[in-house]
């Protein structure tokens, strides 16, 4: 019977831990879009092709090996004064998209942060029993939830990465006006490769012809020049570049097209993201109710002798706590939340994947950077969207504690 109640006990604080994540997620949804959307500096060429990011490691290279001849000068929006402001993304996402528009790829997000928080939590439990094992008080110094907070986030990063690339290209596309130009006709002579790779994808195939023609001056014996060229790596698009963001951003062609390794994508950056993150906000939110402690037991008599004598505190006050933590761990993390999102909206075909770890190639930036993930490019732009990530991540965390505390007041018997 014992042992029955113990289970049942888990359960519940389970169901309620879970139902809590997914209701901050999506009440502060629609602020995680924009602020993605801010992020990645949506801005479109004729308002047809989306076009986020360099293929090449290294900027100085104008045209890399693989063909992919992608410089930052064709980045859209890559001029500071060229991006969409908070208020147009929002308008843009309406327009195209409506209001569902604004929870495009919630799902995932919410799958996400369900094993992500729970593992954060989970760890960071763990970790600071063995720092109270035989203290009188159930007591926690801020450096010890510092530490344990910078490993649970890191096992977080692990778990959530591959949730958040699909959300964000959900999101991008929901920002996308998605034209479809090419023939039937001109389907049925594609790349052999990249209907394999990318099923549905319509490559500009005049771009193809015309850089087909270029090449097939060259000398050669081959009985079918037109044919072979398509069929090499950097020829699948046609025009050199990889397909738009938006046309790879299911999970099987990310498999397919990507490789495995892409849902990984931005590791380095998540990581020090999500460990930042924990770091910063438990050892908070220890000091916040270390100080909302002291602050109640203030003028009791007799003064009390341990954190037990004083009693909780309100779920309220936790719940406050909670959410201004958050807020300052987003602050303190944005700028690699930055990197880490524009990293994803990157598509890089497992080709060139592959060819950049036989070529060695180096890691573009500065020791710190290279070591987080950080594009020396987007130097001037890691705080963009800072204000909207703090107030998700404020009210989020709010929510989930606060309807944490009410649901396992109502479901847990007393």
């Amino acid at each position: 019977m014992d042992e029955l109640l113990k289970n049942n006990l888990f359960a519940t604080h389970a169901v309620a831990a879970a139902g809590s994540v997914a209701l901050g997620t999506v009440l502060t949804y629609p602020l995680d879009t924009v602020k993605s959307l801010v992020q990645v500096r949506v801005q479109y060429q004729s308002f047809t092709e989306l076009c986020i990011g360099c293929v090449c490691v290294s900027c100085t290279m104008h045209a890399c090996v693989s063909g992919w001849n992608l410089h930052f000068s064709s980045l859209v929006g890559s001029s500071p004064s060229k991006h969409l402001a908070t208020g147009q993304v929002f308008q843009r996402v309406l327009t195209l998209s409506g209001i569902s528009g604004l929870y495009k790829g919630i799902g995932w997000l919410v799958l996400g942060r369900i094993s992500g928080c729970g593992a954060r939590f989970g760890v960071y439990e763990l970790q600071t029993a063995f720092y109270k094992d035989g203290r009188v008080d159930n007591f926690v110094f801020v450096s010890e939830a510092l530490l344990a907070g910078i490993t649970a986030g890191a096992l977080e990063s692990l778990l959530s990465s591959p949730f958040e690339i699909i959300k964000l290209r959900a999101q991008v596309a929901a920002a996308s006006r998605i034209s479809k130009t090419t023939s039937t006709v001109e389907r049925g002579i594609a790349s052999p490769l990249l209907s394999r790779l990318l099923r549905g994808y319509s490559p500009d195939m005049r771009a193809m012809n015309n850089t087909v023609d270029l090449l097939s001056t060259l000398t050669t014996k081959h009985p079918n020049t037109m044919t072979s060229l398509r069929e090499y790596p950097w020829m699948m698009t046609g025009s050199g570049r990889p397909p738009s963001v938006i046309d790879v951003r299911r999970p099987r062609h990310i498999f397919s097209f990507e490789g495995i390794g892409a849902f990984w994508r931005g590791l380095r950056s998540g990581l020090v993201r999500d460990s930042v993150f924990g770091g910063v906000f438990f050892s908070t939110w220890q000091f916040l109710h270390r100080a909302m402690l002291d602050w109640k037991a203030v003028g009791m008599n007799p003064p009390p002798r341990s954190d037990d004598e004083i009693g909780p505190l309100s779920p309220v006050a936790v719940s406050l706590a909670a959410g201004f933590s958050g807020a300052i761990a987003a602050a303190a993390s944005h700028s690699f939340d930055t990197a880490k999102s524009r990293a994803q909206c990157i598509v890089i075909p497992k080709y060139v994947s592959m060819e950049r770890k036989l070529l060695k190639w180096p890691l573009p930036g500065k020791r710190f950077e290279r070591y987080t993930g950080i594009h020396p490019a987007d130097r001037s732009i890691l705080f963009r969207g800072v204000w909207l990530r703090m107030g998700r991540s404020g009210i989020a965390s709010f929510v989930v504690v606060g309807s944490y505390y009410w649901a396992v007041d109502h479901l847990v018997p007393k």
